[in-house]
């Protein structure tokens, strides 16, 4: 049958659900074969990231899609969005008003997929490995907050926070708090290679060559207890150099289905010219793209600069001529999806107008044109990312107020001098962490950050950050989360550029592709099912 084009239209969190729903029967696919899934995210070890598959170390997506397969969560967001609801645990909750204190009651009978039983001592032993090795990726910043764990027997764990943190459920769901076995991970240095151990849906085999996986096999844990229900036996998961090799095992059918990322050329030829046997499902998405400054650095730090680059660049236009309907413009750091995003950028600079741009340079005393440089990595993103900076350049330099050089290098390279503030102008990505506002501030704005940027806004990290976590009504947030958009966009550390849509095709005879995505961008590869139907939930 000719390819249709799905656009699922459930948003998660505070994005008003509109799916929700169970995982199907646990019977797994009804063919024997592995499903075949593609992926441009690629996984390398090298000597600055020795680790890449360490939840003590891993903060991206392509690494968070592999341990969210194979590492237990106390909690998990469920497929339909919403708040957090118990996996690895039975039951979670506050246990005081001012959400300081949050207890967990394990499920009876957990095992790690050797075997061995899994206690509260194991979830403590976890998260207390990832705070003690702070890792300068910034993954530990997630659980930054525990002041103290205290267990009780084999089951209960409490959590007793530095201070009030309604987002603390969610921080339980991603993977630094995944649960790992005590004989596999060191307690104070990263685990090198590729090897996972955990109790969650699968076991975890990578084919490895050169340090770089070339196949992660996922089959399904015999010893897995949780909340969520496997369609399937096994998954195999192929990382491809780039979007057109995966697109050929796609039509060749050495692959059933191709997720991240699709260029903006392949989703437009799959919606004008339908193949035969292929469908493309469109999904909402979370994810933005952005320029970062290192607010030490000698071009970077005047403010007048990045802002003078904030009235400058025209997001309409980038959009349109890079990446079409698969994005659009984005005006504050949190996506226009969520209910608390404000366009702040956009009242405070519009778009492309260079004359606002000459006056506040020439206010400051700062003679143009300025020279700057644009790092960007050229393989994690998209290869969609180096017509991006190009265009950047482009508009920037119209301007005659600037002279830009762009710099693009392989993310192995790009992260680890990113993280040692080697670039003074880079370009980034994020995927949400979870789906909560918090997810596009503290990563960015508070201590011990994604981005270990130089930047600190004392009335951010010390008053507004704490002052939005303390509402367990996150709707009731919005005025705070309003300020902090308001400075962000005033002394510009980040400039915004575009949120995008998500694309997955595959072959026909897989199911429940829609869910294999959220709009976090994170895998679900046990919603995958072979077969043109599937069991009702």
């Amino acid at each position: 049958m000719n390819r249709k084009t799905l656009a699922l239209s459930a948003v998660i969190g505070l994005l008003a659900p509109v799916l929700a729903g169970c995982g199907g029967s646990d019977g797994g696919s009804d063919g024997g074969d592995a499903i075949v899934v593609g992926t441009t995210d690629q996984y390398i070890a090298t000597p600055e990231g020795p680790a890449p598959l360490d939840p003590a170390f891993a903060y991206d997506t392509g690494s968070w899609n592999v341990l969210r397969q194979t590492i237990q969560t106390l909690m998990h967001v469920p497929r339909g969005g919403g708040a957090p609801v118990p996996e690895a645990a039975s039951r979670c909750g506050f246990t005081d008003r001012e959400n300081e204190s949050y207890r967990c009651t394990l499920r009876e009978g957990l095992k790690f997929s050797s075997g061995d039983p899994l206690t509260v001592e194991d979830v403590k032993y976890s998260i207390q490995r990832v705070l003690d090795i702070k890792d300068p990726s910034g993954v530990s910043g997630l659980l930054s907050n525990i002041d103290t764990m205290e267990t009780n027997g084999d089951s209960e764990i409490v959590f007793h926070l530095k201070s009030p943190d309604a987002t603390f459920p969610y921080k339980l769901s991603t993977p630094p708090a995944g649960i790992i076995s005590r004989k596999s991970y060191d307690p104070k240095k990263l685990r090198e290679g590729f090897g996972v151990d955990g109790s969650g849906p699968y076991t975890f085999k990578a084919e490895v060559k050169n340090d770089t996986v070339v196949k992660a096999i996922f089959t399904k844990n015999p010893e897995y207890k949780g909340d969520l229900s496997l369609q399937n036996n096994k998954v195999e998961l192929v990382p491809f150099k780039d979007a057109d090799d995966m697109g050929t095992a796609l039509d060749s059918g050495d692959i059933d289905v191709m997720t991240r990322a699709m260029t903006p050329e392949q989703v437009q030829g799959m919606i004008d010219n339908p193949k035969e046997n292929i469908q493309l499902t469109e999904m909402p998405g979370l994810e933005i793209r952005y320029l970062a400054f290192n607010t030490d650095a000698p071009v970077a730090k005047e403010k007048a600069v990045r802002q003078a680059m904030a009235y400058t660049i025209d997001r309409g236009q980038l959009v349109t001529k890079v990446y079409g309907a698969m994005a659009e413009p984005l005006y504050s750091p949190i996506p226009s999806s969520v209910a608390t995003h404000t366009n702040s950028f956009f009242n405070k600079y519009g778009d492309a107008n260079p004359a606002k741009a000459a006056q506040v340079l020439e206010d400051a005393g700062i003679s143009t044109p300025v020279k700057l440089t644009l790092d960007y990595t050229t393989d994690h993103y998209g290869e969609a990312t180096v017509k991006e900076f190009e265009t950047l350049r482009e508009q920037l330099n119209s301007s005659k107020l600037f002279d830009v050089t762009i710099k693009g290098e392989e993310w192995s390279v790009f992260r680890p001098n990113q993280t040692k503030r080697e670039y003074a102008i880079y370009g980034m990505g994020w995927f949400p962490d979870f789906p909560d506002p918090d997810t596009y501030v503290g990563p960015f704005f508070d201590k011990d950050n994604f981005l270990n940027t130089p930047y600190n806004n004392p009335k951010l990290r010390n008053q507004l950050i704490p002052q939005s976590r303390r509402e367990a009504d996150r709707s009731a947030a919005s005025k705070t989360f309003a300020e902090i958009q308001d400075i962000v966009a005033d002394e510009v550390p980040v400039l915004p550029l575009w949120q995008g849509k998500q694309y997955v095709a595959a072959r026909d005879d897989i199911a429940r592709v829609e869910w294999a995505v959220n709009s976090s961008a994170e895998l679900q590869l046990w919603e995958l099912r072979r077969g043109t139907s599937a069991p009702s939930d």
